[in-house]
């Protein structure tokens, strides 16, 4: 029978715990020297990347003449909000930022919606067809009819001059629906079992088990769509006659290619030739500006949602 002296007992549980010897290693000279290459990368690229955001902020509120004598670097010269009060006060200004909104929330909207449901389909390995939907998807990364044939087709249809000339051509990424595709595949499977026999339609499966499962993807797939659709111009360019219908990216091309001339369409008035410089700056931060805003709420999701379908269990 083995006894323990109450005294020595104590003294051993009152002695510090020694930590063991693998959080007493300390890293490799390798190691740390990948840690300092990596961080100075990473800042190289930050640089890099906020360097033209931060010239533009600059120039839109630097005067002309810096401007043009290229003196605007990081910090504006010449301090003016001219621009900024001409520009906000012009009503095909608004009238776009909010042609832009709703282009944006119907068509994020309708894609979400689609990509879902064409992406659970094909996550589908015992669906009839399925290879064929796939090539059918895929072949559209690849090959497509063409400007003026996919113009005739939206005119015949009677789209031009609508709303859904803009949000339905490109509803679906296909290259998001891949993704998403990959991350309905990587749920288990033994979730859906237990759901229809617990009586759940492939309907109720999607919206009660599948889609509260995928908040992170859907985040990711919301903020591709709406950037996509926020940033673009060249389907309302083409499929758009009317002024009162263009969103602010059409809005902002007309200034960039018609900055002092009021007869371009949307273009502004301009009341004195010193702010025709920064005119297009001051246009492209109010533009870039909701999305800057509601990114960060939203970047948290992006790789979580990106990589989730990428690991294969």
């Amino acid at each position: 029978m083995v006894t323990t002296d109450p005294k020595s007992l104590a003294a051993r549980l009152d002695r510090p715990v020694q930590p063991r010897r693998s959080a007493l290693m300390k890293d490799s000279r390798g190691y740390k020297v990948f840690r300092a290459v990596n961080v100075v990368v990473l800042l190289a690229v930050v640089v890099v990347t906020l360097y033209p955001f931060v010239n533009i902020v600059a120039q839109s509120f630097s005067s002309e003449d810096y401007i043009s004598t290229g003196q605007v670097n990081l910090w504006p010269r010449g301090f003016n909000v001219d621009t900024y009060k001409l520009v906000v006060s012009d009503e095909a200004f608004w009238n776009s930022y909010f042609n832009t909104v709703l282009y944006t929330v119907t068509a994020t909207a309708i894609s979400i919606v689609l990509t879902t449901i064409y992406a659970y389909v094909l996550s589908k390995h015992h669906l009839k067809g399925r290879g064929l939907l796939v090539g059918i998807a895929v072949f559209t990364m690849f090959f497509n009819g063409g400007l003026i044939p996919n113009y005739v087709l939206i005119n015949n249809l009677g789209m031009t001059n609508t709303i859904w000339a803009v949000v339905l051509p490109n509803a679906i990424s296909v290259f998001n629906l891949l993704v998403m595709k990959s991350f309905f595949e990587s749920l288990p499977k033994e979730l859906e079992e237990a759901a229809a026999i617990d009586g759940l339609s492939s309907y109720g499966i999607l919206l009660r088990i599948v889609l509260p499962l995928s908040k992170a993807v859907l985040a990711t797939m919301i903020l591709f769509y709406a950037v996509a659709n926020w940033n673009s111009w060249f389907s309302a360019f083409l499929y758009l006659d009317r002024a009162d219908m263009f969103p602010v990216t059409v809005y902002l091309r007309n200034l960039i290619y018609g900055a002092t001339s009021a007869t371009s369409v949307g273009a502004v008035e301009t009341d004195s030739v010193h702010i025709s410089a920064n005119i297009k700056a001051v246009t492209m931060v109010l533009t870039v500006l909701p999305i800057v805003m509601v990114y960060p709420f939203i970047q948290r999701y992006f790789v979580s949602g990106v990589m989730l379908g990428a690991v294969k269990q």
